[in-house]
């Protein structure tokens, strides 16, 4: 019969407690990771969603601004992002900016972001779509169509700020960002902007239109599995630990033991009788 009473001692429930501990920060860290994996899989559906879907008014979707130049309006509920939508104005090319170091089809150019006034005196940026670097550098502008004239209607999805931008820079005679986030962006305008961009559909010849970039959420998916597997490896882990000394040590064990006994032994009378010859006269 296998005996548990060392278990109450109190160096097994130090071991119990920590391993209880160890389990219940994985399993929390697989409960995280579940939960990044939902919210992942909820933007990869609205983007899916938005590819055959009718546009709708930018407005329906997302409050305009309606403070004072240089401020933006209230950001997206997480259920408008990535929704198509449709709004007209007029460019506003002498605001243009590149947005740097931005892969499409495998090459690193820019992204064309150009404010698109509305008839209120607001305005929307609009990421009119991606073109190469000029050959001589990325110091050098690259040749970006011009910005149609006149009242245009803009087609494309609604795309959420990004995060850690900075101000725009003056390089080479044109402004450029690394990161598109309007709060950073709109002091350097003379008008109130969305906070929020739209990514055109249909960019103008010579751009390229910058496809919606999915969430990896089965990375997430992984992560989940591998923390909860490594919880129970861990609970397993004590289980294994506390029936091998409950059960004690094994019989091969104790019969290389008596191996050892008895080879101390002859080690002790093959030394005795060392001594005995050494000792006897000659």
């Amino acid at each position: 019969m296998i005996v548990y009473r060392f278990l109450a001692t109190p160096r097994w429930l130090g071991y119990a407690a920590l391993t209880l501990a160890a389990a219940t920060v994985m399993v929390l860290l697989g409960l995280w990771q579940l939960d990044r994996y939902h919210q992942r899989a909820e933007i990869n559906a609205r983007i899916s969603a938005g590819t055959a879907a009718t546009p709708v008014p930018l407005t329906s979707v997302v409050g305009a601004p309606s403070g004072a130049a240089g401020t933006v309006g209230p950001a997206p509920a997480e259920h408008s992002e990535w929704t198509r939508v449709t709004v007209t104005g007029r460019f506003d090319p002498a605001h243009e900016i590149l947005v740097r170091g931005r892969t499409v089809e495998g090459a690193v150019g820019f992204e064309v972001l150009t404010p698109l006034v509305l008839p209120d005196g607001t305005a929307v940026l609009v990421d009119r779509g991606w073109v190469r670097p000029a050959a001589a550098g990325a110091l050098t502008t690259p040749d970006v169509p011009a910005a149609p004239d006149g009242s245009v209607t803009v087609s494309g999805r609604l795309v959420p700020a990004e995060s850690r931008g900075g101000r725009p820079q003056q390089v080479a005679g044109h402004a450029e960002i690394r990161r598109i986030t309007p709060t950073e962006i709109a002091p350097g305008l003379p008008y109130a902007i969305f906070d929020a961009y739209v990514s055109a559909d249909q960019p103008a010849p010579g751009l390229v239109a910058v496809p919606a970039e999915k969430q990896n959420a089965l990375q997430n998916a992984g992560y989940v599995l591998q923390w909860w597997l490594f919880a129970a490896m861990t609970i397993y882990g004590f289980g294994y630990l506390a029936r091998r000394e409950a059960r004690g040590p094994r019989p091969d064990n104790l019969l290389d033991d008596e191996d050892d006994d008895a080879h101390a032994e002859d080690d002790d009378t093959r030394a005795e009788a060392a001594e005995q010859l050494h000792d006897t006269p000659r």
